[in-house]
């Protein structure tokens, strides 16, 4: 785990709900809650991240409840998966037999999802950048994008009338390198207007978490101006990273670091915790996505108890 990111955090992980209607009178909430039900729902995307799965703290079997619980209360077309997908690869002293192991629990959980669809993107502790050469096969990203079944480290994919794309910021001083940027530049524009698109990378764009605990991309300027040039496509950023559950809205695209599926690591937490297995104020969970026919989303972020 990351010490050096447990700085003091005073905010409280909102849903797209809330922050639609939460400063409205009662009356105008209810017609928005009208408004919403009469909709036409196109999917429900179930957002997991940061599971860091390992053995011990009996996590596997945990993170294996988590996931009969999203499927059970929330019945999800598919899932997507944030990245750090295992605890981690990353350390100088992590060895081959240990990656390998961390793979294998993945594999086993993901057992509990069945027929489901994941569409995962790459963590910064799911490299091994210790292999003995770079020409070994478990070396870097490419290892990554083999055990997650990803057909590469940045890719896209539709379902129903939305688009999906999926980002690797494992890059210089977290960011896009430039092949990426001039791929997601032509992804954008080749698309029909207002085709409704969900962003995911790692770690957060934009937002509250970065602010107060850093782990932010650095072009994030960049990307939102690409982002407020094709504002009738893009309509949410989701990321993971930070731990913590935060939703901010700009130029009309809504960011949301919905927390982490490990929560404090899938340790009790420490003096700064709000709760058993919080990260600072936030509890572990998972967030579940309300795509809509009409280009419209809500992202509700619901904690875990296990």
């Amino acid at each position: 785990m990351d010490i050096k990111r447990r700085t003091l955090l005073k905010t409280v992980g909102l849903t797209a709900g809330a922050l639609a209607t939460g400063s409205l009178p009662a009356l105008a909430a209810a017609e928005q809650a009208a408004h919403n039900k009469n909709k036409k729902l196109a999917l429900t995307v179930a957002h997991i991240t940061d599971v860091h799965i390992r053995p011990g703290d009996n996590a596997p079997e945990r993170f294996k409840n988590c996931l009969k619980q999203v499927i059970d209360q929330h019945e999800p077309d598919f899932f997507l998966n944030g990245g750090d997908s295992i605890n981690d690869a990353s350390y100088d002293n992590v060895v081959r037999n240990q990656v390998t192991e961390q793979w294998a629990i993945w594999d086993d959980c993901l057992k509990q999802i069945g027929k489901y669809e994941i569409y995962s993107c790459i963590g910064n502790h799911d490299p091994w950048w210790k292999a003995p050469e770079k020409t070994d096969e478990m070396y870097g990203k490419d290892y990554v994008v083999k055990r997650l079944k990803i057909p590469n480290r940045y890719y896209s994919f539709s379902k129903k009338n939305w688009h999906f794309i999926i980002l690797d910021g494992n890059n210089s001083k977290i960011s896009l390198d430039e092949e990426q940027y001039k791929w997601l530049e032509q992804e954008l524009e080749k698309l029909p207007a207002a085709t409704p698109t969900v962003i995911m990378s790692h770690y957060p764009i934009l937002g509250t978490t970065q602010v107060l605990v850093g782990g932010g991309h650095s072009d994030a300027k960049k990307l939102k101006d690409l982002f407020y040039k094709h504002r009738d496509k893009v309509k949410i950023c989701l990321s993971g990273h930070n731990h913590l559950s935060d939703h901010t809205t700009y130029n009309g695209v809504l960011y949301c670091c919905n927390g982490a599926m490990s929560g404090f690591w899938w340790g009790k937490g420490d003096a700064e915790s709000a709760g058993t297995g919080y990260y600072l104020e936030t509890p572990p969970g998972y967030a579940v996505l309300k795509l809509y026919a009409d280009g419209t989303i809500e992202n509700t972020y619901y904690p875990h108890t296990f």
